[in-house]
């Protein structure tokens, strides 16, 4: 394992870490998860670029436009999750409720 393929599998771990353990607010949470996607687009790039496969050149690009998309849609219920419950905390969201 080159060095470079072992620092972003320790930020993907990182970050997955981050998830796991630190679920108190929303956007850690969010902010993790788009840590995680940055570490699968730069591995993902790299793994392209030494591949050299032309065929699947624009799939990088593909999970970065997938990333963004998921960011949006984070953000989107962080602000709708703020103001019927007033804050983001992960304790005060109940999925029994409605």
């Amino acid at each position: 394992m080159t060095p470079a393929h072992f620092s972003f599998s320790i930020a993907f771990f990182a970050c997955l870490t981050g998830v796991v353990f630190h679920r108190t607010h929303l956007l850690s949470v969010l902010l993790c998860l788009e840590g995680m996607m940055l570490s699968l687009f730069f591995a993902f790039s790299l793994w392209m670029l030494q591949s050299e496969v032309a065929t699947f050149s624009a799939a990088p690009l593909l999970l970065l436009a997938f990333s963004a998309c998921e960011a949006s849609t984070g953000l989107a219920l962080l602000v709708a999750t703020a103001r019927t419950h007033g804050s983001d905390h992960m304790q005060s969201l109940n999925l029994l409720q409605c």
